[in-house]
C-alpha cells in the first residue's frame, strides 16, 4: 500500500515539475515574441505599440548612458528613424513572475538626418502583472562591429 502512495506522489511531483517548465517556456516563448514585437513597432515609430509593451515605471539606459523614464523614452521614439532593427543570440531567463532577456542588436536608420549603423548588447527586464508581461527596465550598450 504505501508503495503505491509514493508512487502516486512521484507521478504528481513529475507531472507538477512538467507542467511548471511547459509554463515556463511558453513564457519565455511570449516574452521573445514581444522584444521582436518591439523592434517592429520602433521601425514603424509607433509610441502606442510601444507604450502598451512598458510598465508605468519603466526605466530606459541608452548606449550613452543617458537615464530615460518612460514618457522620456516614448517621445525619442519619433526623433529616430530606423530601418532596421534586428536582434540576434537572444536568451530569455525565468525567475518566476520576472524574465531577463540578454542578447545582441544590429540598427540601422538616420538620426538628425545623419546615417547611423549600430551594433551592440541588450539587457530587458519583464514582468508578470495583471496577466500581462511588461517590460520594466532596459539598457542598451554599443560595442565595435
Amino acid at each position: 500500500m504505501q508503495r503505491g502512495k509514493l508512487c502516486i506522489l512521484l507521478a504528481v511531483l513529475f507531472l507538477s515539475c512538467q507542467f511548471q517548465l511547459f509554463a515556463q517556456t511558453s513564457n519565455t516563448v511570449r516574452v521573445l515574441s514581444l522584444e521582436n514585437a518591439w523592434n517592429e513597432a520602433e521601425i514603424h515609430r509607433d509610441a502606442k505599440a510601444i507604450a502598451a509593451l512598458l510598465a508605468p515605471t519603466f526605466v530606459y539606459t541608452d548606449t550613452d548612458g543617458v537615464f530615460s523614464d518612460r514618457s522620456q523614452y516614448l517621445a525619442g521614439i519619433r526623433d529616430i528613424i530606423s530601418s532596421l532593427i534586428v536582434n540576434d543570440g537572444m536568451k530569455a531567463e525565468s525567475y518566476g513572475d520576472t524574465i531577463v532577456v540578454t542578447g545582441a542588436f544590429r540598427e540601422q536608420g538616420t538620426d538628425n538626418g545623419k546615417p547611423y549603423l549600430r551594433h551592440g548588447r541588450f539587457t530587458d527586464t519583464w514582468i508578470h502583472q495583471n496577466g500581462e508581461w511588461l517590460c520594466v527596465a532596459s539598457q542598451e550598450t554599443l560595442i565595435a562591429h
